[in-house]
């Protein structure tokens, strides 16, 4: 962070000139000195420091300067800058209107000018504003932040893609004094939120999840022409394979569309994992996991969406959405799954409006004091009703089935059992979404009887089934009815081989119906849907790379 600023604004060179070497020469080693010879060039200078996330300590403002006077400057800095002290430099003449800055403005302090010397009547006074400043500063803002709605879907989707890539932000709503003050330093209008304020001080608004990545910190182009192993996914098994891959001397590079971590790493709390007897949190397990993987030399591309694969002889291509080609010799699918959708009235239009697939972990706080459904009565849910019960007043879990047991851990079960605000809905389904701009009510029924009922719901998380991300495989790669991928014995039918195959053998365990092109985890066909399993299937995958590789 750099030092605090002190702003002059003084429209005669001289004075201009004097004010900043007196302010300089006593505290220029632990203040930065801005100097501006108008109230419009001072506003322009606050807006850049505003964006950049920067503190304005105090703020000294000529009285008699033309277009903006003192008085207008330091009322209209009040919106950008509110715990910055404030002094208005006024003459002999002009004490009346020293008294209208304290009436209008609040001004903290006036001073006559002449001031000199300035151990006497300057410093003493900057001494004292300064102490009190810092003892109720601003608080520092060196991550990115993000302005927009609170029922906003696009400000959801950006919130989220920061808080799952692990890039620190600062959430403001539009509603808020503050929320208000960034707009206006941006230059944008509240009809071009989600505003993103990027760390170096660039606005990008309603930008999409590629042009944030591409400013924030995150990898979005591959920086070599070839590598010998491409994964795609971040998910458990793609971090198994790039740890793997990487470590045993591949050069690997693993490209993911959204976020790393997958389903597993909205998962509020991991607590069957081997290794972590107290439980971990998907998010501090993909962070472990991605570290790891970038120690070994792991190349790690973000918010790009692979959408083509090709075989070029000897080279697998794939071609990302945004534009990027990645050329390699082996590819290691691992684009896991998504949830399904709930297809009933009224909850498409709401999506990210209190609607949510997944945990969004992110909201978790929003929902204190407030009712919360979750759809669902696999381990996903039961872990993500277990995590919002520290937050709502009480969670409501709505399972199709007759009993968790049918898909639920008993570990979790036993868990939801003892927490009083969590409560179970049993042969219950969701029927219809209710709300204008977001989520307000629920029609729930009851399956055996049919009887429907309305209850009032703002929030509504949905952990239902599993769906591939496997369509741009279409024409390539065999998959099954359900779009998993085919590998191995489960491709040679009649001790015929898959159609295309021009090796004289046959696919290996995880090898797909293209040589040299593999899957791991939830995206293969009858796989173990499980974190352990699908890290254990990635670390396979590059064995079978290395032998595919040592046979070219």
């Amino acid at each position: 962070m750099a030092n605090p600023a002190i702003v002059t604004v003084d429209d005669d060179p001289a004075v201009s000139r004097a004010v900043a070497r007196d302010v300089r020469r006593r505290y220029g080693q632990d203040y930065r000195v801005v100097r501006a010879s108008s109230g419009a060039e001072a506003l322009d200078a606050l807006k850049e420091i505003k964006l950049r996330g920067e503190q304005v300590a105090v703020l000294l403002a000529d009285y008699r300067m033309p277009q903006m006077n003192g008085i207008q400057f330091l009322e209209a800095a009040m919106d950008l800058f509110p715990y910055a002290r404030r002094v208005l430099l006024t003459a002999y003449a002009d004490t009346e209107a020293a008294i209208d800055a304290i009436n209008l403005v609040d001004v903290d302090h006036y001073l006559l000018k002449p001031w000199h010397p300035p151990e006497e009547k300057l410093y003493p006074v900057l001494d004292s504003l300064l102490e009190a400043w810092q003892a109720t500063p601003a608080s520092p803002e060196a991550e990115t932040r993000v302005v927009g709605h609170r029922w906003s879907a696009e400000s959801f989707e950006i919130r989220d893609f920061l808080a799952r890539n692990m890039v620190p932000y600062r959430w403001y709503l539009l509603e808020e004094p503050e929320g208000q003050r960034l707009l206006a330093a941006s230059g944008a209008s509240e009809s071009d939120v989600p505003v993103v304020i990027t760390p170096d001080g660039k606005t990008l608004v309603r930008p999409s999840e590629a042009e944030v990545a591409a400013h924030v910190g995150l990898t979005t182009t591959p920086a070599s022409e070839f590598y010998d192993l491409a994964v795609v996914g971040a998910g458990p098994g793609g971090l198994g394979a790039a740890v793997y891959g990487a470590s045993e001397g591949l050069r690997t590079i693993l490209v993911e569309r959204r976020a790393t971590g997958g389903q597993a790493g909205q998962s509020s709390r991991i607590e069957n994992y081997l290794g972590f007897p107290d439980g971990v949190s998907g998010a501090q397990l993909t962070d472990r996991a991605r570290r790891q993987a970038q120690r070994f030399g792991t190349e790690l591309l973000t918010a790009q969406d692979v959408t083509c694969l090709d075989v070029k002889g000897s080279a697998r291509v794939l071609t990302c959405a945004g534009g990027p080609r990645i050329v390699a010799h082996t590819v290691i699918l691992a684009t896991g799954v998504s949830y399904r959708t709930l297809d009933v009235p009224g909850l498409a239009e709401l999506t990210g409006r209190g609607v949510f697939y997944g945990s969004a972990a992110t909201e978790a706080p929003s929902c204190s004091g407030s009712d919360v459904y979750i759809v669902g009565g696999a381990n996903s849910a039961g872990q993500a009703a277990v995590y919002f019960s520290r937050y709502a007043a009480r969670v409501h879990l709505v399972v199709r089935g007759e009993s968790l047991a049918q898909s639920m851990s008993a570990y979790l079960i036993e868990q939801i059992g003892n927490i009083p605000r969590i409560q179970v809905h049993t042969c219950t389904e969701v029927a219809a979404g209710h709300g204008t701009d977001h989520l307000e009510g629920l029609t729930l029924r009851d399956r055996n009887t049919g009887q429907a009922r309305d209850v009032d719901a703002s929030w509504l998380f949905v952990f239902i089934g599993a769906e591939p991300h496997t369509s741009w495989l279409d024409g390539l790669v065999e998959r099954d009815s359900q779009g998993f991928v085919v590998t191995g014995p489960d491709l040679v039918v009649g001790g015929r081989r898959p159609k295309g195959w021009r090796l004289d053998r046959d696919p290996y365990h995880l090898e797909t119906s293209v040589s040299g092109v593999f899957a791991a985890g939830d995206v293969r066909a009858n796989s173990v849907k499980r974190v352990a399993s699908a890290v254990g299937e990635g670390a396979m995958a590059v064995t079978l790379v290395h032998r595919y590789l040592e046979a070219q």
